[in-house]
């Protein structure tokens, strides 16, 4: 496949609407990493990346997501998918393939690099580039795990023109609250 076939074609972009507050648009790379490509795309169709989580979001490095325990030890039901690694440099916006030791167990999580990190080359799958909303991946909570996780609310396949959901949806889950403690509760003298 040339870019001429895929380069803007909207069956080869993904939208990933984040809960930072807006849409991520990514350019798919069939032409270096088809199998990849067919696997992201399949499970989007499927519902699968939807209120998925960023797991681990290292800062200067990269957001990872596509577990569906959000434990990084999970994936989908399909079978694991043999490496496709390629040419294409782990720059800032690149979309690769995470994967356990083994070169071929990449399954359904993937990364999205926050800064070039060119030593993950040739040893990962990369698949695609972010072309629109990268502020929305540099909002995403940051840790291994973040205290608060950052999500895809819904992720798409383009050229199935899914609108965006409405902007309530698009907020972030907030940390669970300190319970209430009433001022009668605070006056109250303290038991030995």
């Amino acid at each position: 496949m040339t870019p001429d076939q895929y380069i803007n074609n909207p069956e080869y972009m993904l939208d990933l609407d984040l809960s930072t507050g807006g849409r991520v648009v990514v350019q798919l790379y069939p032409n270096v990493a088809p199998n990849h490509v067919e696997r992201l795309k399949q499970l989007t169709r499927a519902g699968f990346y939807n209120g998925i989580k960023f797991h681990r979001v290292i800062d200067g490095f990269m957001a990872q997501t596509g577990d569906p325990t959000a434990t990084g030890q999970g994936g989908s039901q399909l079978p694991d998918i043999k490496a496709e690694f390629n040419d294409t440099p782990h720059l800032r916006g690149t979309l690769s393939m995470a994967r356990a030791e083994s070169p071929d167990s990449a399954n359904s999580q993937f990364f999205i690099m926050l800064q070039p990190r060119f030593s993950l080359d040739h040893r990962y799958t990369a698949f695609g580039r972010v072309v629109s909303g990268m502020q929305y991946v540099d909002a995403i909570h940051k840790g291994e795990p973040p205290a608060v996780m950052s999500r895809i609310v819904q992720m798409s396949v383009a050229a199935d023109n899914k609108p965006m959901p409405p902007a309530s949806a698009l907020v972030e889950d907030q940390p669970a609250a300190a319970p209430a403690v009433s001022v009668d509760e605070l006056n109250a003298p303290i038991k030995q």
